[in-house]
């Protein structure tokens, strides 16, 4: 019979060990900093692009084909009535998430008057399409070719949604995606302005 051996219930696996003692090591510290050092800088960075996009003034022009259907959308045509611009990737998650809750505000508001346009920016007509398709989108939706209304509107990313006032002049940035009753208090403002 042979003899058993206690067991050290604080012993540590030697592999647990060598995983613990590496990541504090001098070594391990430097890369965890300058880990958290670039996800810093990037964000950093994200946040003062964001500034520099337009949030008041006038807005733009949007020249833009219409997605499925014949003809141009203008920005101009619309002076006179509040519009909100909404930028969209067919393959954008939280553009995915906003969808349904921006066609209802629309669906809301249509009889208002006020106009929704979406922009599609990177992406493949039939992937727009699609999108549209899935989420019942009724409001007109543009592709942004040559990514210039992007350009125009200094996006740093979707989903990012402006919403413009009866004279031509932005009154609201969403960066990311609006919150549904701010984004129906700006609209109704909006509207009563």
């Amino acid at each position: 019979m042979s003899e058993q051996q206690p067991i050290d219930l604080y012993a540590e696996d030697s592999a647990e060990q060598s995983q613990r003692d590496g990541i504090f090591t001098p070594f391990g510290l430097v890369i965890t900093a300058g880990a958290i050092l670039m996800v810093s800088v990037v964000a950093w960075g994200i946040y003062q692009n964001s500034l520099s996009q337009p949030n008041e003034g006038v807005a733009p022009e949007i020249d833009q084909p219409y997605l499925g259907q014949e003809g141009r959308f203008l920005l101009s045509d619309y002076q006179g009535q509040v519009v909100v611009v909404n930028f969209w990737g067919s393959w954008c998650g939280p553009c995915r998430v906003e969808a349904p809750m921006l066609q209802q505000v629309y669906s809301d508001y249509e009889a208002d008057g006020v106009v929704f346009v979406g922009v599609a920016v990177k992406d493949i007509e039939s992937d727009a399409l699609a999108y549209i398709d899935e989420f019942n989108i009724t409001y007109p939706n543009v592709m942004d070719i040559g990514g210039v209304t992007e350009e125009d509107y200094r996006t740093q990313g979707v989903p990012e949604t402006f919403v413009i006032d009866k004279d031509g002049n932005i009154v609201k940035f969403f960066f990311a995606q609006p919150n549904e009753l701010e984004l129906r208090r700006i609209i109704e403002e909006a509207l009563s302005a």
